[in-house]
């Protein structure tokens, strides 16, 4: 397994992105203005894109998104493996806190690698989220 980083959107992402959120949760406002100028990280494995997730900084803290993995590759740890990294490359651009809008389904997951719940759950689209954050 290895990854690459990317600026902006390109096919992989894209592909990604599309058969998780659009395609299977039935998301419809997938893809926005941020995508354009954030880092995004893809995990491949050989040459098959399996996973991806964006990461960008908004008034001094940094914000972890759109973390997916295609079906065939889940339970295999990568979303641990893709959060880490994010994790890496802010934490060696000095930041601090990063914060995470997740759906409340997995929210365990991320409880699990240090984030913790602030505020109410609120709904993007039709889907539960809560926000929550991790202190570096």
């Amino acid at each position: 397994m290895n990854y690459k980083k990317y600026t902006g959107l390109n096919n992989d992402i894209i592909k990604i992105r599309t058969e998780v959120f659009i395609e299977e949760q039935g998301f419809k406002d997938e893809f926005d203005e941020i995508d354009k100028t954030c880092s995004h990280i893809v995990l491949y494995d050989g040459g098959i894109c399996v996973a991806t997730c964006r990461y960008y900084q908004e008034n001094g803290t940094y914000h972890i998104g759109r973390v997916a993995i295609i079906k065939e590759y889940r339970g295999k740890h990568l979303g641990n493996k893709i959060m880490q990294i994010a994790e890496d490359y802010i934490k060696k651009d000095g930041g601090q806190t990063i914060e995470v809008s997740a759906q409340v389904r997995v929210s365990e997951f991320y409880k699990k690698l240090g984030y913790n719940k602030i505020g109410d759950i609120y709904f993007d689209e039709f889907c539960e989220h809560i926000r929550m954050v991790k202190f570096l």
